[in-house]
Parts: C-alpha cells; sequence; structure tokens
C-alpha cells in the first residue's frame, strides 16, 4: 500500500506488507527501442513524459509478507562503498511470524538441538504447582549426551531472574560461576535443588521426580 511509503518513496519501519506490495518505489526510463509503436506514436503526437518511465519498485516477494523491521540506506554521499554505477542502495528487511510444527528443529544457545516431535493443547500440558503451564518440554537425555550444562544453569538463572524482576547478562566463558548462579537461586527464594513439583496436564497428578523448570532461550532453526 502506497499509505506506508515516505517522500522518498521507502517503506516505512513497522509497516505490515503482503504479497506485491511496494517497499521501495522506483521507476526506470525507458529507451526508444522499450517503446512499443503505438507508444512511439503517441509520443510524436502529444510528447507524452509519462510514458518514458517504467515502474520497476521493489516488491515483496511471493510468501513474503510480514512486518518491516528495519530499512538501511546506503549512499555514496556518506561515504558507503557501492558497485560502479549504484548511487542508493536500500535494503529492507521483514521478520515473518511462523507457528512452530511437528518437525521444525530448535535449539537453544549451548547446541541443545532438536526436532518438534508432539504438540499438545495447552491445557495437558504439564504445570506448575500455581497453575501455570509450561511452554517447551524438553528431553533430559539431551544433556548427559552433549555434555552442555549450559542449558541448565541458563534455566535456573532465568527464572531466578525473572522471580527477582531482573535482568541478567553472562558471557560464556567469563560470566557467572557456579556460585553466582547459586546465590542468585537462594536469592529469588527457589528451592535448594532449584527444581519444583510439576504436575500432568492430563490427570492432575504429580510426577514421581522434581523438575527443573526455568526461563531459557529457543530458536527456531531453518
Amino acid at each position: 500500500a502506497l499509505k506506508d511509503l515516505d517522500e522518498m518513496g521507502i517503506i516505512r519501519i513497522g509497516a505490515e506488507v503482503k504479497e506485491g506490495d511496494i517497499l521501495v518505489g522506483k521507476v526506470t526510463p525507458k529507451g526508444e527501442k522499450d517503446l512499443s509503436a503505438e507508444e512511439r506514436l503517441l509520443h510524436a503526437i502529444f510528447g507524452d513524459k509519462s510514458r518514458e518511465v517504467r515502474d520497476t519498485s521493489l516488491r515483496v516477494p511471493h510468501g513474503g509478507d510480514g512486518v518491516v523491521r528495519d530499512v538501511k540506506i546506503f549512499t555514496r554521499a556518506n561515504g558507503d562503498e557501492l558497485q560502479s554505477g549504484v548511487n542508493m542502495l536500500v535494503r529492507v528487511y521483514i521478520a515473518q511470524k511462523r507457528k512452530i510444527k511437528v518437525g521444525d528443529k530448535m535449539a537453544g544457545r549451548h547446541g541443545n538441538k532438536g526436532v518438534v516431535s508432539r504438540i499438545v493443547p495447552v491445557e495437558d500440558m504439564p504445570y506448575l504447582p500455581d497453575g501455570t503451564p509450561v511452554d517447551i518440554m524438553l528431553n533430559p537425555l539431551g544433556v548427559p549426551s552433549r555434555m552442555n550444562i549450559g542449558q541448565v544453569m541458563e534455566l535456573h538463572l532465568g527464572m531466578a531472574a525473572r522471580n527477582l524482576g531482573i535482568h541478567i547478562a553472562t558471557p560464556v566463558f567469563d560470566g557467572a560461576t557456579s556460585e553466582d548462579l547459586w546465590d542468585t537461586v537462594r536469592e529469588a527464594g527457589m528451592d535448594s535443588d532449584a527444581k519444583t513439583v510439576l504436575y500432568d496436564g492430563r490427570t492432575g497428578e504429580p510426577f514421581d521426580n522434581r523438575v527443573s523448570v526455568g526461563i531459557m532461550y529457543m530458536i527456531k532453526l531453518h
């Protein structure tokens, strides 16, 4: 839609776009050989300048609907290096929201990747003592097989940070130590093992063993 274009003909950030919408408005002069016989005749009679350009706008490709997240403009005037004959380059970044489905591959930030094997209604998901259902369940065998305990530490630290109402940034190699982790867990009022009782969403019965539940980043892989 043209209403989301600025005075330069560039789409605004935050605009919702769909297939065929204009992202960057652009016209290219037509050469005399590009004109049809009828156009050349009309041009000779009326001198219609509007017939001398063709629409070469950048449009949303097939299946590319989404929300514009960023627009970057590169020009020679700003010292940007561009290819020969290019005076301005516009890059438009579009984010798409896709629902997770069975078979999709997901990963955390510690090499803990896996495949979605089942999707169930939220009422069937295991839930915490306060009734909050969990979003994702991971196979615990993924920890000893890959020896990446970083995912467990992120899980506990994420839950502690949420309970304390703070944000924590810790680099992988020189970040928080295990002592820092457990100090934060205790400060957040969590149990000493940082685990909790989890209830079966279908039967309402508690699981036999306490379960590690926390906050962790999960990323969908292509």
